[in-house]
């Protein structure tokens, strides 16, 4: 009898403190839930705390919850406005938009900086069906972790003001990567039908002359080489990315 009382008891929250909770979460808005910043990530993991709490221990006092959810949501609210009217407790609140790639080329101290690999970028570009990074003059890891591409003007989808007819415009097909972090992938180049000779021999023409200096290598289906070298440092005119 005792453990239907508990069982009753704790349905009875159930219906009881989820509505408020959805009621919270949407007056907190739609940024709280699509975007995810710091700030709204730990709002929305503390709500998920105190309600599972309330859930799972009938000895905790239903009203105490509801106070605490309420409390949250207010201080959220309280938060964002505060975000909006001063952009430096926004910055403060949230991690700051990082420049990942700049011109085709991989910045590479920023990606440690961020702790994103290479295989991690790469993945996100073909998400948004981009296969040649030398087609991106710009990309931008957001706050909210997705990342932001801005392609090359010829590269980018046709426009209205796009539509004129150019002559011998090829299509150069999908980025087969070759080199990634200094080591070479044989089989890449085979699948190519070239060899290492080749990429030394090119990679001699864009004045490398150690393979290890190679961050990310890649050959199109016209075999043309696109490098990004791990030394990015002297790169020069980057545009300042800020909130």
């Amino acid at each position: 009898m005792e453990y239907t009382l508990q069982i009753l008891k704790i349905l009875g929250r159930i219906v009881t403190i989820l509505p408020l909770a959805l009621f919270a979460t949407l007056y907190m808005g739609k940024r709280s839930i699509g975007e995810l910043p710091v700030f709204d990530f730990l709002v929305i993991l503390t709500l998920g705390a105190v309600v599972g709490a309330d859930i799972a221990d009938p000895k905790i006092n239903h009203i105490y919850t509801a106070i605490a959810i309420i409390a949250i949501a207010l201080l959220q609210k309280l938060v964002a406005t505060w975000k909006i009217k001063n952009r430096k407790i926004g910055r403060l609140l949230t991690f700051e938009p990082t420049m990942v790639i700049y011109q085709g080329q991989f910045l590479v101290s920023k990606m440690k900086k961020i702790q994103y690999p290479i295989d991690t970028i790469l993945q996100m570009l073909r998400e948004q069906k981009i296969f040649n990074v030398q087609g991106v003059e710009l990309a931008i890891v957001e706050a909210n972790g997705n990342l932001s591409v801005k392609l090359y003007p010829e590269k980018e989808v046709a426009r209205v003001e796009h539509i004129v007819p150019k002559p011998n415009v090829l299509n150069k097909g999908i980025d087969v990567p070759v080199v990634i972090e200094g080591e070479i992938y044989e089989k890449a180049l085979n699948s190519r039908n070239l060899n290492e000779s080749w990429l030394y021999e090119e990679l001699e023409r864009k004045n490398i002359f150690d393979v290890k200096e190679v961050f990310y290598a890649a050959v199109n289906d016209m075999n043309e080489l696109h490098v990004s070298i791990k030394n990015t440092n002297n790169l020069q005119n980057l545009p300042p990315i800020l909130h």
